[in-house]
Parts: C-alpha cells; sequence; structure tokens
C-alpha cells in the first residue's frame, strides 16, 4: 500500500434513479454509488467527499467529488477504472491528482445551473426526465424582465426550503440568461450563476419566474420577496427533474495535476 494520494472527479449523473447525491439509509445515492465503486479499486481509500448535495431527482454534468486513495493509479487510470464498475447513470467525466484532505465543497468558488422548461400543450418523451412541460402560454418577455431581478447580492431567505435553517441567507447571483434553445422557442434554458446557493433556491427561482410569465403573479415579485424575505411572496417550486448541476469552479489547488482528459 502507496502513501494515500488526494483525487479529484468530475462527474455527470442522471439524477432521475437517485434519492439524491447524499448517502442514506434504504436510498440509492450518488454518493453511495461512488463510495461502492471505489472501494471495489481500492478498498482502503476514503469515502468520497461531495462538492454539492443534490436533491432527489436533479442531473449533474459537473458535480466535484474528491477521496483519498491508498493504491497509485494515474488521472487515465481512474478514470477508465471507476467507469468500469459504475452503474450507467453514473460516469467520470475527469480526474485529477489533488492534495491528501481536499474537500471540493470549501474551495467552490462559482456554480452555474441550468433549467430546461418544455413550453408544450402535449408531452415529448424524449424530454420527461430533462425538462419541466409547462403546457399554459407564457410571456417570455414578461419573465426575462422579472429575471434581472435576481442579478446582485441579496438576502435570498424568500427563496429556499422550509428545510434549510442556515442562519447566512445572503449570497451573490453573477448572471442569469434565458434563452430559447431553437427557432421553434418551444425548449428555454434558464441558466443561473452564483457563488453559493440555498437549499432549492433555483428551483424556487424558476418556478417564481413561470408563475409572472403566466400572470399568476405581478411583475416585480421577486424584488418584492428579497426585500421582505417572505417565502409566501415568491411563487411555486419547480420539479427537480428540469434542473442540472452544470459547472462548479473551484480555481486551482496546490499540488494538482494535469486532469484526463483535459
Amino acid at each position: 500500500m502507496s502513501d494515500p494520494r488526494g483525487v479529484l472527479l468530475t462527474l455527470a449523473y442522471d439524477g432521475t434513479g437517485f434519492s439524491g447525491w447524499a448517502q442514506q439509509r434504504n436510498q440509492r445515492t450518488v454518493e453511495h454509488e461512488l463510495h461502492r465503486a471505489i472501494a471495489a479499486i481500492d478498498p482502503n481509500a476514503s469515502p468520497p467527499r461531495g462538492c454539492s448535495r443534490t436533491d432527489a431527482g436533479v442531473h449533474a454534468e459537473g458535480q466535484l467529488a474528491a477521496f483519498d486513495a491508498t493504491i497509485t493509479r494515474p488521472a487515465r487510470g481512474w478514470v477508465k477504472l471507476l467507469n468500469n464498475v459504475l452503474p450507467e447513470d453514473i460516469s467520470v467525466r475527469c480526474a485529477r491528482e489533488v492534495n491528501v484532505g481536499y474537500n471540493p465543497r470549501f474551495t467552490s468558488r462559482q456554480k452555474r445551473y441550468r433549467y430546461w422548461v418544455l413550453a408544450d400543450k402535449v408531452p415529448d418523451a424524449l424530454l420527461r426526465h430533462r425538462a419541466w412541460r409547462v403546457g399554459y402560454s407564457l410571456d417570455m418577455d414578461r419573465l426575462v424582465r422579472e429575471s434581472k431581478s435576481i442579478l446582485g447580492t441579496h438576502d435570498f431567505a424568500a427563496f429556499r426550503a422550509v428545510g434549510d435553517e442556515r442562519a447566512h441567507t445572503i449570497r451573490t447571483i453573477t448572471n442569469v440568461t434565458v434563452d430559447p434553445v431553437d427557432s421553434t422557442r418551444r425548449l428555454w434554458v434558464f441558466r443561473i450563476e452564483g457563488n453559493s446557493f440555498l437549499y432549492n433556491m433555483v428551483r424556487i427561482l424558476v418556478g417564481t419566474l413561470i408563475d409572472v410569465a403566466r400572470n399568476n403573479l405581478p411583475e416585480g415579485t421577486i424584488a418584492r420577496a428579497l426585500r421582505d424575505k417572505d417565502r409566501s411572496i415568491a411563487g411555486q417550486t419547480a420539479p427537480a427533474h428540469g434542473l442540472t448541476l452544470e459547472h462548479i469552479d473551484v480555481g486551482l489547488q496546490p499540488g494538482e495535476g494535469s486532469p484526463w482528459p483535459e
């Protein structure tokens, strides 16, 4: 057994069959499946340390998780070996060497989430696990205007689930975009990027935007909810299956090796 080595993984997963990232008793989770895969290759390795605790049904393209290995493998080797033993709904997209004990949660600088909304009166079987289908008319110009209120540093206490009991609720949102995927204007992509997010924050923001777009809530709702810190002013919580953790920026770390693949 060699000296421990830190390994940082970039993961993608289809969240449909999982009860979220975090390990839970008698539930299938991403963390548990990843831990089992790592242990199959290196029984003495540490459990994985994830960066973002995605909810049940939420997908990821850029989740980060680190662990300490007790066997020596190149980054390329970890990618190939882990993908050989992981279930089909999780894949390792990239690996690199980091310091032993490194935890990406403590160095996260920016996260970017993507949410897909399907504006269609009939279901689309190919998007049923990827996009929230909204069957009523939406005023997307009104929605885009409303989305501008999200930008900046605010107290987002009104945009978190009841179970989020964190005392510090001030977050900085650096970018918000809402765009049609193609000329049909049927599928819309929302991207929200910021330094940190509260529990269900992105889903409540998207749900509120949709409620404004369907004229269920007035324009200015987000600004008023931010000002009054009142969850009852904001709109519905959008379903989990439309949400994807797209990217996490943790910067370069001392002792970090070259990633594979680059």
